[in-house]
């Protein structure tokens, strides 16, 4: 008869659920990049992770919704690694528009980031819940920072005290989400630039007193 040894631990079942999550996340992305959302499988994300498919389904209702997730996960993960998590504000506010617009151009060319969300805009189009919570938790956030550095512009006096920000905002982000998802044209940092300042020539304040 062998007695218990009184050091050993027991699992740490939250290590381990953490460990199957993450190994799904990675699976989703490596996936998405490899086959595409439409050939995307919960059934082949748990193959790749190593997982039961019952698994997955305990965490998430679809593939759409684990992608998701991935994709914040990876969002989190470039803003810990030296990514943008505010706005530069160097008093140059187009200087400071097109360092963050080229840095867009940036990710969005890297297939790690653009093909999931690619396939989440597509699959947003059709699942409103999805759509949704693709705004809500990706696209807003990111939107806030942009509307925030004009904000301070427009305190500054250096953009029309008229501005509505949430329109300046999607027309800095517009065309080279345009250009992105239907592929009309390079997406390149002088494409950025010129968004840049066809926007701010139309927001200077001087705008106001010409």
């Amino acid at each position: 008869m062998t007695s218990k040894n009184p050091d050993a631990k027991a699992p740490d079942a939250s290590r381990r659920s953490e460990r199957s999550r993450q190994a799904i996340l990675d699976a989703a992305l490596a996936l998405v990049g490899e086959v595409g959302y439409n050939r995307l499988t919960v059934e082949a994300i748990a193959a790749r992770a190593g997982v039961g498919k019952q698994t997955i389904y305990r965490w998430w209702p679809s593939k759409a919704a684990v992608l998701l997730d991935a994709s914040l996960a990876l969002s989190g993960k470039a803003a810990d690694e030296g990514g943008w998590t505010g706005f530069p504000d160097t008093g140059d506010l187009a200087a400071d528009l097109k360092a963050v617009m080229r840095a867009t151009v940036d990710e969005l060319s890297d297939e790690t980031y653009a093909a999931p969300a690619r396939a989440l805009a597509a699959a947003g189009a059709t699942d409103p819940g999805l759509g949704a919570r693709f705004t809500e938790q990706l696209l807003e956030p990111q939107l806030a920072l942009y509307e925030e550095r004009l904000r301070s512009a427009r305190e500054a006096g250096h953009i029309s005290p008229g501005t509505d920000l949430r329109v300046a905002v999607e027309m800095l982000v517009g065309p080279l989400t345009y250009r992105w998802l239907l592929r009309t044209g390079p997406l390149t940092h002088a494409f950025a630039d010129e968004v840049v300042d066809r926007v701010l020539a139309g927001i200077a304040a001087h705008a106001d007193t010409a």
